[in-house]
């Protein structure tokens, strides 16, 4: 029911990034598809419903956290459906979200990563060895989003001013500062990439083999091979080199909102969930060193 119509929405007036638009799109087209095979249109339903539903999504082993997406997704839609003069009210409204449990970000110690990053010999010095030393360097340089480092074009990178122009969610711009170790790094692959001379060379920092853009399950995977040289924690993956990034920063004593921007994040809620992190790490520390711990 109109979702092609919700899907543009996203896309042009929200500025959703792909990701999520994708997963709305499978939220919203499974929420429809269970109730068409009970012949059932959306304006037939109301919040009871919607919490069926859901206690279904429970019963077949979904979590909190997935459930509270979908009821997210649903959300949208009906205000969607609801602005659009489509449909009379919005029945999730009606609907409380699950609790879910506070979870820490998981993290990859500070001194393992300089490990990895200053060995010698784990990054071979070709155009792949140095790509994927780029990628590693950056996620935990930088702090930014996977979807934000394939999309990061060559132009994007400021080297006179020594900053980067990260292009975040919904179109937010941010500038991160480029350190002088990533000017470095980034000179030398760049020149490495030039003499490949690969016939559709991509104006994106981060290319494959062949030239070409790179896709989010080459950068998973060039982050779970070499994080598994250092670390035997199962989640190994870009989104925990960005959480590593900004526990690094904040046992290092930077401001708080200062981390934010660099994140990108929307407001410091969402940047506060470090702290926990650092006390954590605080408690271990005392736990160690204190003859009355």
């Amino acid at each position: 029911m109109f979702l092609d119509r919700f899907i543009s929405f996203l896309k042009f007036e929200k500025h959703y990034s792909a990701h999520t638009i994708k997963a709305y799109e499978k939220d919203i087209s499974s929420y429809i598809q269970y109730w068409e095979k009970d012949q059932l249109p959306l304006t037939a339903l109301n919040h009871k419903e919607i919490r069926y539903y859901l206690s279904k999504l429970m019963d077949n082993g979904l979590e909190a956290s997935s459930i509270n997406r979908v009821l997210s997704s649903l959300r949208t839609y009906y205000k969607f459906l609801q602005r659009e003069g489509l449909y009379p009210d919005n029945p999730t409204v009606l609907v409380k979200a699950l609790k879910v449990p506070k979870k820490l970000p998981v993290v990859v110690q500070e001194e393992k990563l300089d490990e990895l990053l200053d060995h010698e010999n784990i990054f071979v010095e070709n155009f792949e060895g140095q790509r994927d030393r780029l990628v590693i360097e950056m996620l935990f340089g930088t702090g930014m989003r996977l979807s934000e480092l394939i999309h990061l074009k060559e132009t994007d990178i400021d080297f006179y001013n020594q900053s980067i122009r990260v292009l975040g969610k919904r179109n937010k711009e941010r500038i991160v500062p480029l350190m002088p170790h990533l000017n470095v790094l980034i000179t030398k692959y760049l020149l490495l990439k030039k003499s490949e001379n690969f016939d559709n060379n991509s104006l994106t920092l981060v290319v494959t083999i062949k030239g070409k853009q790179a896709y989010p399950k080459l950068v998973y995977d060039i982050v779970t091979r070499y994080l598994s040289l250092i670390t035997s924690q199962q989640k190994k993956s870009p989104h925990v080199l960005r959480h590593s990034f900004a526990t690094a920063l904040l046992n290092k004593g930077a401001d708080l909102n200062a981390i934010k921007e660099l994140l990108g994040h929307a407001n410091l809620v969402a940047t506060q969930v470090y702290t926990h992190n650092s006390v954590e790490r605080l408690k271990s520390i005392y736990k160690q060193a204190h003859p009355k711990a």
